[in-house]
Order: C-alpha cells, then structure tokens, then sequence
C-alpha cells in the first residue's frame, strides 16, 4: 500500500514537471480564465442501485446525504467556484449518463462521493478440547458401538473490522480512455484561439494529439495531487488513511470525464462503529469540512502555477 502511494506521487511530480512548459502568453493574449471554476460533485449509485449495504443503511443514501451537505459547504467557503449535482435525489444513472452530464457542464473538477465495504463479518473458530462421541462400525447384526474422542470447536463472528478512508483516481494504463474523452470534449479545455485554429485539423494530427497528450498527463496529475491532499485532510482529524491509489479497473467515469477526477471511499459501512459514524450529522459534517479544505489547497496550488506560469 505504502507503494502504491508512493508510486502516485512519483507520477504526480512528473506530470507536473511535464505540465509546467507552458509558453508565456504573449502580448495580446486572451487572459487565462480561472483554473478552478466549476466541481462536479457526483454521489455514488442510487434509485435501484443501492450500492454497499450495513446493518442498518444503504451506500446510495449516505453517499447523498455527505454529497449534499458538500455542496452547500463549497458554496459557502468558496464562493468563487460553482457546484453541479449529477443527481440530488434518489435515482439511478449508468456511469456512463453520469459522464455525460459532467462533460455536457464542463465541469474543471470531478468528485465521486462513496462508501466503501470490506466483506462479511468475519468467522472465527477456536479448538476447545475433546468430547467422547458414540459412534458405531459394522453393518446389521455385527453392528457394533464404540466411543471415539472428537475434537471439538467454538465458533463465532465478529464484524468486518476494515475501517478508514481511501481516494481513487484512475490507473496510467487507462490514459487512452482519458485522450478519448478530451477528444470528444476539446472545446472544454482549449482556449477560444487554440479551438479555431485546431478545428479543422485531422483528429490524428501531431499538433492536436501534442495538445491531448500533454492535457491527459496534467489532468493525471492534478487528479493525483488532490487525492493525496485529501487523505492528508483525513489524517489530521484522525480517521485511518487508506491512502491514495490508482484503480486499474472498476471506476469507468473517472477516465471518462474530460476533466481531474476523484473518487473518495468515505469509510466502510460493514463496520458498525463506522456505519454509525458515516449516517452522523457529525461524522457527515467533518468529511465535508475535510474535503473542503483539500478543495482550497487543490485551487490554490492551481492558481500559483498559473501565476508562476504566467510570470515567466
């Protein structure tokens, strides 16, 4: 696991290297619009998909619950920036609908809110001793009976003790799915000049393709910088940090979205104490206090790089 972190900021540091040769604007150049306008806030699952389920509530639910209260959270602590909701009620929408909905709101951000589940309860057995057991061998009259010691065990379950919190962004090996989705989303991500003077050119064109792929490895690394600030954010109030990883499969729309993309597992609704901590007023709270304040480093490292870029 200790890995698996370590290889992500690895990879977040190169793509920044790679990302920061951008050219100064020139005289006469459009102002660089705002990095972080718009957070597409999307709740896991929902309607007929009811995602993880505990002892007493559902994935779908929950994942809603902390989606709305982060909405109005970002709303009021940042001002500046605009949310969107892929759904604000209990409803279901394919993966591949909720990636539509954040390219078609041209979102700068992409947030998939959800909980995670760690198994069954867990099964326990334990050699106690002995017991004599009567059993017999033979058949019809020459059937006879004898004792045998058996052993014997005790056996409980306990609940799944898996506990903490994980971000997922999407694996390297997924970065052509990624140059697919700015490929059909080119005019979200392009400045006015660039769109006109590129629009014509064919889809496989080295200029264009220079464009997607240097756009792919920014979004990889911002995607990965956020995660790793938002499980720093966890640490400091005290919940267990799963750290941040890369996913190679299962999370179709974070490779989908033309877009930094995120996908926060909140805690584990197969454990009681964190069941009970994630349905909370108080527990939803502070994992949207703590995204909130990864939320304002993520844009204020994007605004210095555009200030350092731009004064070069």
């Amino acid at each position: 696991m200790r890995r698996q972190s370590a290889a992500l900021i690895l990879l977040s540091l190169v793509f920044i290297g790679l990302s920061s040769f951008t050219p100064k604007p020139g005289p006469g150049a459009p102002f660089q619009k705002q990095p972080l306008r718009k957070i597409i806030i999307d709740p896991g699952h929902g309607g007929s998909d009811f995602g993880a389920s505990g002892e007493f509530s559902h994935e779908k639910d929950i994942a809603l619950a902390i989606s709305l209260k982060l909405d109005q959270m970002i709303r009021t602590e940042i001002p500046d920036v605009e949310t969107y909701l892929t759904r604000t009620t209990d409803v279901f929408d394919p993966v591949t609908r909720k990636a539509q909905i954040a390219n078609r709101e041209k979102g700068d951000l992409f947030v998939c809110i959800h909980v995670n589940e760690g198994g069954g309860p867990i099964r326990h057995r334990e050699f106690i001793g002995y017991k004599e057991e009567t059993r017999y061998r033979g058949k019809g009259k020459k059937r006879k009976a004898y004792t045998a010691k058996v052993k014997e065990y005790r056996t409980w379950t306990t609940p799944n003790p898996a506990k903490g919190t994980e971000t997922f962004i999407y694996g390297v090996d997924k970065s052509n799915d990624a140059k697919a989705a700015l490929r059909a989303n080119e005019d979200m991500y392009m400045d006015s000049i660039s769109a006109k003077e590129l629009k014509d050119f064919n889809p496989t064109d080295p200029a264009k393709m220079m464009i997607i792929n240097m756009k792919t490895q920014t979004y990889f690394s911002r995607s990965a910088n956020l995660a790793l600030t938002i499980e720093e954010e966890f640490q400091k109030v005290g919940r267990i940090s799963r750290e941040a990883k890369q996913r190679q499969k299962g999370i179709w729309v974070l490779q989908a979205v033309a877009m930094p993309a995120v996908l926060v597992e909140t805690g584990f609704i197969s454990n009681p104490e964190e069941e009970a901590y994630l349905n909370s007023e108080e527990g939803q709270r502070q994992i949207c206090e703590v995204l909130v304040r990864a939320l304002k480093r993520y844009k204020y490292s994007l605004e210095k790089q555009l200030m350092n870029t731009g004064s070069r």
